[in-house]
């Protein structure tokens, strides 16, 4: 009900994944409440899509006035009941693959934060019981160190959920299903999830993986057959280190070891009139992961790093560097000089390519995670540090694919470890993505 509301009132409901993107909203804006009004049953009905995170509702008032709300339900419906909103969840857009890992990988960030601010508070709730003599001193960090294992608890049970909703977007990705074109058509605009080399006309086009927009096929055209032009690059796959020149008997999981790349690059024509060679250069950030066997993790000894048998059970031991790179290639594109017609046309990602170079770049950070039961709690440790890693990393890399896809191959020329007797290198063999 309301009284005297000047400007207008209503119920919102609004369907969100993550905080990335809204799939669907109402405020009952077009149908406002106004001035005095008793209790009426009002409803708001929304659409939700498979990729909804939550949902949420309230009640708005704008301007001056009182409204209260009671006796609020929610309610599956048939599909014969329209949907009330003015942004409505049958008619949301795809929701790209960069976009999903970032709120993905945003989502992790955010759980951890709030558990850790948390737990922060908690432990200075009891250091200030602690000065005040309504605890001893030994009680307080017994319970500082049940509530960390708690926390950790908590995090490391809604990251799971998270990571194992990335993997599959992974596996999504590798199997092709973000690669098959996916158009919303309203008016002169085409929105694209992956690559399209139809005819567009006079449309617009936006490419969400690209992060493009083409007004118009002649635009499109001349665009993309400049002498530069860019990409989006993602790669995904296995990672290991290579000791004494061999893979074999590793010492870490051939399939829980693995790595990430995600990127920008330029590709530039080396020969005005000749679509063959380009020389590709620009900067990623690559993640490489190990997981040790046999209940094994690092330990650093003065300037050695060992692998070692951990005293805890792990349930899991994982090892991971992340790293700016700079990587240069020289592909062979074999799209060809000419179109369908025989004019001189230089797109580029149109048939097989092959690229063969390198990488240089800085370690930004190493960190070491291990997981395991203590009094049947759960937790986690994460040790962050240089590992004696080396600082810099330079390698050699390969790929060879058709259109936007390649299968990669990376190899650091120096060892992952400074100083360590034995030289160890890593290796990491994958799927790449050249979103042009």
């Amino acid at each position: 009900k309301t009284e005297k509301v000047k400007s207008w009132a209503g119920l919102w409901m609004r369907v969100d994944f993550y905080t990335a993107q809204v799939l669907a909203f109402d405020n009952m804006q077009n149908r406002g409440i106004k001035g005095t009004t008793d209790w009426t049953k009002y409803e708001v009905v929304l659409f939700v899509p498979q990729e909804a995170t939550s949902i949420s509702y309230g009640v708005l008032l704008d301007g001056t006035g009182q409204i209260w709300f009671k006796d609020v339900s929610l309610e599956l419906v048939g599909d014969s009941v329209p949907e009330t909103g003015s942004v409505k969840g049958r008619n949301h857009k795809t929701i790209s693959f960069e976009t999903r890992a970032k709120a993905i990988a945003n989502q992790i960030k955010k759980i951890t934060d709030n558990e850790k601010k948390a737990l922060k508070t908690e432990i200075e709730s009891l250091d200030k019981e602690v000065e005040k003599g309504l605890i001893s001193k030994d009680k307080a960090e017994a319970l500082k160190l049940k509530k960390a294992e708690q926390h950790a608890a908590i995090i490391e049970a809604k990251i799971a959920l998270e990571e194992g909703k990335l993997s599959q977007l992974i596996q999504d990705k590798v199997d092709g299903k973000f690669e098959v074109e996916k158009l919303i058509k309203g008016g002169n605009r085409k929105i694209v999830l992956g690559s399209n080399n139809d005819f567009i006309g006079g449309n617009h086009e936006f490419n969400i993986t690209s992060m493009k927009v083409y007004h118009g096929n002649e635009d499109k055209e001349n665009r993309q057959s400049k002498r530069t032009t860019s990409q989006m690059v993602f790669a995904a796959g296995l990672n290991n280190l290579v000791t004494n020149d061999k893979v074999d008997k590793s010492d870490f999981r051939y399939l829980g070891s693995h790595f990430y790349e995600l990127g920008v690059t330029y590709n530039s024509r080396i020969l005005e009139n000749d679509n063959l060679l380009h020389a590709k250069y620009g900067l990623s950030v690559m993640y490489n992961n190990l997981r040790p066997t046999d209940n094994r993790s690092f330990v650093v000894n003065g300037n050695q790093t060992d692998l070692v048998l951990n005293a805890k059970d792990l349930s899991d031991s994982r090892f991971r560097n992340v790293y700016l790179v700079a990587p240069v290639h020289l592909e062979f594109d074999f799209s060809g000089n000419k179109d369908s017609n025989g004019k001189p046309f230089f797109r580029t990602h149109n048939s097989f390519r092959l690229g063969v170079g390198g990488y240089a770049g800085v370690n930004l950070k190493s960190k070491q995670i291990i997981k395991y039961e203590n009094n049947d709690l759960k937790a986690t440790e994460r040790t962050k540090g240089d590992f004696n890693t080396n600082n810099f990393i330079y390698g050699l890399s390969s790929y060879i694919g058709y259109k936007s896809t390649s299968l990669y191959l990376k190899y650091d020329l120096n060892p992952l470890f400074k100083d360590n007797a034995v030289k160890q290198n890593n290796v990491s063999l994958g799927v790449r993505f050249d979103f042009n």
